[in-house]
């Protein structure tokens, strides 16, 4: 797996029925992919709420790792529900953030980062 995303590897056999049935997982993961519409059904549905989420992602690793490439550290923050609702209590008073971010930006990076964790079966 990388990126989150796994990755097929081609095997051979000399085995017919062994063949067939590496075949069918090949086509159930095909499927299973296909079933998972990243692109049409999110990306095209939310274009501009993504692109500040990505600005909002770059802030973060901005001020608390500027020298090193974009990444989540996961270690720096896992209180992810209650920051979520402090932006959304502040986004009520202003919409912007004292670093120039949106704060509804931030409660949707942080929605995202709490659902991360509890498909990665971490406890939120």
């Amino acid at each position: 797996m990388r990126d989150g995303f796994p990755r097929y590897t081609e095997t051979t056999t000399t085995d017919y029925g062994t063949a067939l049935e590496a075949e069918a997982t090949v086509v159930d993961k095909a499927q299973t992919r296909k079933a998972t519409p990243m692109y049409s059904g999110v990306i095209k549905y939310f274009p501009n709420a993504l692109a500040e989420v990505a600005k909002c992602s770059k802030a973060g690793n901005d001020q608390h790792h500027p020298d090193k490439p974009l990444h989540w550290d996961m270690s720096k923050s896992a209180d992810e529900l209650d920051a979520l609702v402090r932006h959304l209590t502040d986004h009520s008073v202003d919409p912007v953030d004292d670093d120039g971010v949106l704060h509804l930006a931030k409660v949707a990076w942080r929605a995202l980062a709490a659902l991360e964790r509890f498909k990665r079966g971490e406890d939120i």
